[in-house]
């Protein structure tokens, strides 16, 4: 399928891959992403890693970024109504619920409990105009905008202690998720799941790191076929470069925004 002859001018590559730590053990990747394009040019995408703790960590994710995404779809999003900050913040809280709601209704279907399929969520809306992400647990939200800023809508949340996160499931999860908004030009927009992180963010200064996503925005700006693009960035996530660097779940989601 050749993206450019699509109307929509966004152009989005995503996949989640299982780290080399899961595959040794012979374990499923417990990541999960999904993404659809609005009428009116409004991106909406959504990426989650169910908890190694969990036994449905997998299940939970999945579920989670479908609820939250489909909640989405639904909400004849415009770009009008997205000039409102208190919409943006309510349609972002919804789908958050929603999410909820779904991972607690596949639990008891299950007979689980909902503990049982934790998992982080992070929920982005993009529009040219503007940017809006929230978050439950670790991940990275980040957009660059047409000056060239490269910004972090939300930052990893590790909890208290080190390898201590939130998950959707926790109590005062949705009370405390990380929300933030940038109304600029937008270009690019990407989420990624925690087994990016180190590579992804300047860990010193807490800022996205330049060397690794302008290359990727690149990347999605010029890519023509879809399907090719995906494989190019599963090998990407399953090179050297990458699982010499971590052995988790990886999820990366990358959007370009195309004037032509």
């Amino acid at each position: 399928m050749n993206t450019s002859k699509q109307i929509s001018h966004w152009r989005v590559v995503a996949a989640s891959v299982c780290g080399t730590s899961h595959i040794k053990n012979k374990q499923l990747c417990q990541d999960a992403h999904h993404w659809q394009v609005l009428p009116g040019n409004v991106l909406v995408a959504a990426a989650a890693d169910g908890a190694g703790s969990a036994s449905q960590g997998k299940v939970g994710a999945m579920v989670a970024v479908e609820a939250a995404i489909e909640n989405l779809s639904i909400q004849e999003i415009t770009r009008d109504s997205l000039s409102d900050d208190a919409i943006v913040q309510s349609l972002l809280h919804e789908a958050l619920l929603a999410a909820r709601k779904a991972v607690e209704d596949e639990a008891a279907a299950c007979r689980k409990q909902p503990q049982d399929l934790a998992t982080t969520l992070i929920i982005t809306i993009a529009t040219p105009d503007m940017a809006a992400a929230a978050q439950i647990g670790d991940g990275l939200a980040v957009v660059k905008d047409r000056k060239g800023n490269l910004v972090a809508l939300t930052v990893p949340n590790n909890g208290e202690y080190i390898n201590e996160t939130t998950f959707l499931t926790s109590l005062d999860a949705i009370d405390t998720a990380q929300m933030r908004l940038w109304r600029e030009a937008i270009v690019n927009v990407a989420a990624l799941t925690d087994g990016l992180q180190m590579l992804a963010l300047n860990m010193v200064v807490g800022e996205p790191h330049k060397p690794f996503f302008f290359p990727l925005f690149d990347f999605v700006e010029n890519t023509e076929d879809r399907t090719v693009a995906k494989e190019q960035l599963v090998k990407f996530l399953n090179s050297e470069r990458i699982t010499q660097r971590t052995d988790d779940d990886l999820t990366l989601i990358i959007a370009a925004f195309n004037n032509t």
